[in-house]
């Protein structure tokens, strides 16, 4: 089966949300000042709902290939004053995948995803509620959201639910809050929860029907080993709506605990399936990543520098490689290093004056 060209908006916005969700927890968590936390979320959102951003993620297209969408939200998460250390934003980058890929498993029709989606952006607009710019971009995001998805057919989103969960193929990190609710295997498998709620338009099982010349002969009952219950009620796609699930709502509101959220399991690794990233050029990756990038601008104030310790566990990690304390370093730096650092990432493709004209690109989307 051909992968879906529409799944790009709903992978994008899921991660978002989760990264937004872990970042704000962590932020209160370590009682970082009010003002210096509401900017670094806004910066980053502003990063995310920029006009240019918005117009890639909603142009039908293969899904990006693995290390593209780990280099774009590389890129994000570094888009306000914030630095994260590489063990840290590996962490934060598994808390993310593992969540949105659970969320996926767990919807009952391939339709939910928007549902899903949409529980996102609700609780990104609450985020940065207070400025009327982002929370316009954010309705703007709705907005595009709803007409790109609303002539899509049942398998036709079914196909997106397929192409989500390949690029989610073989990720099994283990994740502490669902191994304690008993959600995760330790071997990084979901356990997913049989019963409850059908998928809105289903028969809720405990019949069987008989068919015999196209009409129903006999009918026989039994009751199944769990229950199950018929959904009525249609999730809301309007912009303030019941969206019925809970699933994409924010989990870090309810448990505050993110310290060694995230293990890596010993031999557990499996190569990852190919990239189902299509054909589009080199050029055309990194113009995506340059909108991405944003508008978000740092200010070049010492006052405006602080560190943050995301995971506790980064202490151990970073005292073994280099012997100091890792920090998330909120601070100015106008400098090209992580630009660069991509360029290398991408050196696949032809070098010479195409790079130089990427790499101007990328320059003025971070000025």
């Amino acid at each position: 089966m051909a992968k879906s060209l529409h799944t790009l908006p709903v992978l994008f916005f899921n991660l978002s949300g989760e990264m937004l969700y872990v970042l704000d927890q962590r932020l209160k968590a370590q009682n970082i000042l009010d003002d210096k936390a509401n900017k670094v979320l806004c910066d980053i959102v502003e990063s995310m709902f920029e006009e240019k951003c918005l117009m890639q993620i909603f142009d039908p297209q293969m899904l990006l290939s693995r290390k593209e969408v780990r280099t774009v939200f590389d890129k994000l998460s570094h888009s306000s004053f914030m630095r994260l250390n590489p063990s840290s934003m590996d962490k934060l980058y598994d808390l993310m995948t593992m969540a949105v890929k659970y969320q996926v498993m767990l919807c009952k029709a391939p339709e939910d995803l928007l549902l899903v989606t949409l529980n996102h952006l609700d609780a990104i607009r609450e985020m940065v509620i207070n400025s009327d710019k982002l929370v316009a971009s954010v309705n703007d995001a709705h907005r595009r959201l709803r007409v790109y998805y609303k002539d899509l057919n049942n398998g036709e989103f079914q196909n997106l639910r397929h192409t989500l969960l390949f690029f989610f193929q073989d990720l099994h990190k283990r994740v502490s809050i669902l191994l304690r609710d008993k959600a995760q295997l330790s071997d990084g498998h979901f356990v997913l929860p049989v019963g409850g709620p059908v998928a809105r338009g289903a028969d809720v099982p405990g019949t069987i029907r008989y068919w015999e010349g196209g009409v129903v002969s006999k009918i026989e009952t039994f009751v199944p080993a769990q229950p199950f219950t018929a959904s009525d009620n249609a999730g809301s796609l309007e912009l303030f709506g019941d969206r019925v699930i809970n699933l994409g709502t924010n989990l870090y509101n309810i448990r505050k605990d993110l310290d060694a959220a995230v293990e890596s399991i010993p031999g557990s690794y499996m190569p990852p399936p190919p990239d189902i990233g299509g054909s589009r050029s080199g050029k055309e990756e990194f113009n995506l990543l340059a909108h991405l990038i944003g508008s978000a601008k740092a200010s070049s104030s010492a006052a405006d520098t602080f560190k943050l310790h995301l995971f506790n566990d980064d202490f151990d990690d970073e005292r073994t490689v280099t012997g100091s304390v890792p920090t998330v370093d909120i601070k100015p730096d106008k400098g090209n290093a992580q630009l660069q650092h991509i360029i290398k990432d991408f050196a696949s493709f032809d070098t010479g004056k195409q790079n130089d004209d990427i790499l101007d690109l990328l320059d003025q989307a971070a000025s």
